[in-house]
């Protein structure tokens, strides 16, 4: 079926940084991001990780919750969060299976050839669970969050 804007995003159960569950169905009720990304302390991550960071006050301010995942596991994503002071849940996908459920996981293209990989993207759900935006394969990672905020933006006006 696919990630479909207007359509209900897929069921997730994940662990956090602090090895707490978090489930899909707890965060109904509230608007949630979902940003894909590879990993902990690379530079595109780094820089995205940071933006989501900077601009976290802005965008929970349209009552957005912001959620990173990536393949790491708990310790990596303690240390990533305490290494640049970032103010937002990292969930762990280990075994990739809920990249697989958002497109966030599959072939690429990395230096001309293709690989099978996480691929960033980010998945702004409703406070039904509805997938309201789908940016497929973010390109600029530096860029990407204040991108986010500018659709918020737009979307509250």
């Amino acid at each position: 079926m696919g990630i479909i804007e207007g359509r209900p995003a897929p069921a997730f159960d994940l662990d956090d940084q602090n090895g707490d569950k978090v489930s899909s169905k707890d965060l109904k009720g509230s608007r949630v991001l979902l940003y894909f990304y590879p990993r902990d302390d690379t530079p595109g991550c780094t820089k995205e990780a940071c933006g989501f960071r900077d601009l976290q006050e802005k965008i929970s301010a349209h009552g957005v919750r912001i959620f990173g995942i990536s393949p790491d596991n708990p310790g990596k994503h303690l240390k990533f969060i305490d290494k640049y002071d970032l103010n937002f849940t990292l969930l762990c996908d280990p075994e990739k299976n809920v990249m697989r459920k958002f497109e966030a996981f599959g072939e690429k293209m990395m230096y001309g050839k293709k690989t099978q990989g996480v691929i960033r993207s980010t998945v702004l759900m409703d406070a039904d669970g509805k997938i309201s935006k789908h940016w497929r394969r973010v390109q600029k990672a530096a860029e990407h969050p204040k991108k986010v905020l500018e659709f918020l933006d737009k979307l509250n006006t």
